[in-house]
């Protein structure tokens, strides 16, 4: 496929799930489990999928274990949804390893964060993405919680006139989704609290999303359908309960009591509190169990339920 029309495909991504990676009790992925996600959310519409992000604890894998669920994931899903790969270091050189090997395996476009903890300039940034951005479609990903420092628009806005760059998966806020469609510049929102009102109001063309592991099909409504201001409405306590502890505590932890995927945690995360379960059983008796992943009745796990793998 020429070059150009694969990123005009890519830009056109209204929801991207940002997929959760399920373990076996060794710690392991388990495989089964993650087809079991991925197809449902193909069934209920979603157009991307973004492998080992935050969400999917890319983090907590070693550069062939990520290389591997990205081969696998476009071996068995390419040919109905567009594969993102989060290929992000704080390493220029460790990231444009997974970058190659990423692009090798036939994923459709590459997600990187820019180097956190070890910082560096602002001609340092732009440096870094240019060497990625001369392998492969590049999606720059801003989220200065987790890294503690913005990506500001003048580097966004140097990056984008290179020809491989995709767009930006931004977490700052409306504002700043606004600025850049204004420009031109592609946006998805990364956060789904703020998720409708990018898509609809501020010009994102739509969400990478952290709550479409749960409901894809609500938020393929939400974020491709229309406006809908009351299910937007609906969806907030669940958006918020999400955001309780840092991604992607809450998400295990719902996964788990909805039985599609083991109560298996990779430390440091671990479950959240008992209380925090009983809410989240609340929260799909309030939005309707039909419309949440699986099909076993939800539960409280007790804390004895849950396996805790501090070697993987």
């Amino acid at each position: 496929m020429n070059i150009r029309k694969k990123i005009d495909d890519i830009r056109s991504l209204r929801l991207i799930t940002a997929v959760k990676t399920p373990y076996l009790p060794n710690g392991e992925f388990d495989l089964e489990a993650y087809d079991n996600l991925v197809n449902i959310q193909i069934e209920n519409g979603v157009e991307g999928i973004l492998v080992a992000g935050t969400t999917g604890e890319g983090q907590l894998m070693s550069i062939n274990d990520k290389v591997m669920l990205i081969a696998h994931t476009v071996n068995s899903f390419g040919d109905k949804v567009k594969v993102i790969g989060n290929a992000g270091s704080n390493s220029t050189s460790q990231a444009i390893t997974i970058t190659e090997h990423g692009f090798a395996v036939g994923m459709d476009a590459a997600l990187h964060i820019n180097p956190y903890y070890g910082k560096t300039s602002m001609k340092g940034l732009v440096a870094h993405y240019n060497s990625l951005l001369s392998i492969g479609p590049v999606i720059i990903y801003n989220i200065p919680s987790r890294t503690a420092q913005d990506i500001p628009p003048s580097v966004v806005e140097i990056l984008a006139e290179n020809p491989n760059f995709v767009g930006v998966k931004e977490c700052v806020g409306n504002e700043r989704v606004k600025m850049y469609t204004d420009k031109g510049i592609v946006v998805w929102t990364a956060n789904d609290e703020e998720s409708h009102e990018d898509r609809w109001e501020y010009g994102a063309v739509g969400n990478m999303s952290v709550a479409s592991n749960l409901i894809p099909g609500l938020m393929v409504k939400l974020m491709v359908d229309g406006n809908d201001h009351l299910l937007n409405l609906k969806l907030m306590p669940l958006f918020d309960w999400l955001c309780l502890e840092p991604c992607p505590i809450a998400l295990n932890t719902a996964l788990a009591q909805l039985g599609v995927i083991k109560p298996v945690f990779r430390l440091p995360s671990v479950p959240l509190s008992w209380e925090r379960r009983v809410e989240f059983v609340e929260l799909v008796k309030e939005i309707g169990r039909e419309h949440f992943v699986g099909e076993n009745n939800v539960e409280v796990l007790d804390d004895q339920d849950f396996i805790i793998v501090d070697r993987y």
